[in-house]
């Protein structure tokens, strides 16, 4: 058989074993010297220079192909960063009359988009779907999923509905893109819940007669437990059981019961899900250490980690984080300092935020302030305000009027002024270094506070109350 330089160049981009940028470069000479400018090589040699984040490889690739070529932007697209794709796709809007897009081309950068969430790439994955909308590929179901996904990433889950309401035709993606995206919001998480609790309830009244998958359910368990509504939980679960699964013999969905019934306060019945559960990744261990800490179950919690190990499970930093929240809620303090060094000695964890705000939690609730004003004094990173504030609430609750006001002006000097950019003042630490100097009768500090607070105009914001009431529609539904 003579020899085929194009075949030989093939077979060695399509082997499986781990490339280097200098092999690939080698592979690319031999495709020039051999004048081989099969748009699909040049193609799998764009993906295995993005493989190894050889970008601007890639991109030559493209660039001296000469005429262009479709086939090689959306190989480039969608293989390269995020940000880079974005502007590939910039630089060749203007060239659009001697190459246009396809759907492709839209799928690949909205989804860059997407994966790169910030106010900056909302804005440009805006302008892209307004591209969309005026040439006429909005009906393509995969560019409308795609921009769901896109608008919920970047938590404009009322964009994302208009285009979801919009849709004639949905798939079990389209569903998913939808409720997950209100499932993934941080801000107004009980309200985007309902919306998710509402959707499902719509999929199942569907006349498509499309059936909720693996991943629907999880979302759904995710929505009940930021809820908190154990009946909607259990119906959720007994759904489960009757038309998608053994929840025990599926790690994600069981270890989406494990939260929600821990979170529901129905302890008894995660441990009942975790002890029959087949496969536990870490999330699983997690959920359960979580489960277990805010029901202040905090030496069960603590045993998890031995027995994770036992397993071969390796806990991560979230794992940590329960870990020394239980620690926190039921006051073992040796055992959170232990736990704490351990986490960089034994696990290779390095300490967040979060865990060092559970340490000074921890110290503070003990009343051993002096030594957690200490121990947040010789932090390697910056502490926020939310750390401070921690340990302000705890001087109050024992009576360190002295530290408290220390850390009440520490407090006060990070606050930003008001400014002509309306700079919103937090009220909270003006209130609480008052309630500090009340709690020791000292009514001139006192009224010092409060008559900083006028000047400045900083308002103490109203307390309120929510009651939440239970879905009897979904449960119909159900």
């Amino acid at each position: 058989m003579p020899f085929s330089p194009r075949l030989t160049c093939l077979s060695l981009l399509n082997l499986n074993k781990p490339k280097t940028t200098h092999h690939l470069k080698q592979i690319h000479a031999q495709l020039i010297t051999n004048s081989l400018t099969s748009p699909s090589l040049l193609a799998k040699l764009i993906d295995q220079y993005c493989a190894v984040s050889s970008f601007p490889h890639a991109h030559l690739v493209l660039k001296h192909f000469g005429n262009p070529n479709l086939l090689l932007l959306n190989t480039l697209i969608r293989c390269t960063r995020p940000k880079h794709s974005i502007l590939v796709f910039a630089n060749w809007v203007s060239k659009e009359e001697t190459l246009s897009f396809d759907d492709f081309t839209y799928i690949f950068v909205i989804g860059a988009c997407a994966r790169a969430p910030s106010l900056s790439t909302l804005w440009e994955g805006r302008q892209i779907h307004g591209r969309v909308l005026k040439r006429g590929v909005v009906s393509n179901i995969l560019v409308q999923t795609t921009t769901i996904h896109f608008y919920a990433s970047n938590k404009d889950v009322y964009s994302a509905r208009r285009v979801f309401d919009e849709m004639a035709v949905r798939s079990n993606v389209t569903w998913n893109a939808m409720i997950t995206g209100y499932c993934s919001q941080r801000e107004r998480t009980k309200e985007c819940a309902r919306d998710a609790l509402s959707l499902f309830r719509d999929m199942l009244a569907d006349v498509c007669g499309l059936k909720p998958t693996d991943t629907t359910m999880v979302c759904i368990l995710s929505a009940a437990s930021q809820m908190g509504v154990l009946e909607t939980g259990a119906c959720v679960h007994g759904y489960i059981e009757k038309t998608v699964c053994v929840p025990e013999n599926d790690v994600f969905i069981g270890t989406g019961l494990v939260d929600m019934y821990s979170k529901c306060g129905c302890l008894e019945s995660a441990l009942s899900v975790f002890r029959r559960m087949k496969d536990r990744n870490v999330l699983t261990w997690t959920a359960m250490a979580t489960g277990l800490a805010i029901h202040g179950r905090g030496k069960e919690a603590l045993e998890l980690l031995d027995a994770m190990g036992a397993y071969g499970v390796k806990p991560n930093a979230v794992t940590f984080t329960s870990l020394l929240s239980a620690c926190c809620h039921v006051g073992l303090v040796e055992e959170g300092l232990h736990l704490f060094d351990k986490m960089k000695s034994n696990f290779c964890v390095m300490p967040g935020m979060q865990h060092y705000g559970c340490m000074v939690d921890l110290l503070g609730r003990a009343g051993h302030l002096k030594e957690a004003y200490e121990f947040v004094m010789g932090m390697p990173i910056e502490p926020d305000a939310i750390l401070w504030r921690s340990l302000l609430s705890a001087c109050k609750v024992h009576g360190d009027v002295a530290m408290g006001e220390k850390v009440g002006k520490l407090l006060l000097q990070r606050q930003p002024e008001k400014s002509a950019v309306d700079v919103i003042v937090r009220s909270e630490d003006y209130v609480a270094l008052s309630n500090v100097y009340a709690s020791a009768e000292r009514w001139e500090h006192v009224e010092i506070v409060r008559e900083d607070m006028k000047i400045k105009k900083i308002e103490n914001k109203p307390g309120c109350s929510s009651v939440q009431t239970m879905n009897n529609c979904l449960l119909d539904a159900l």
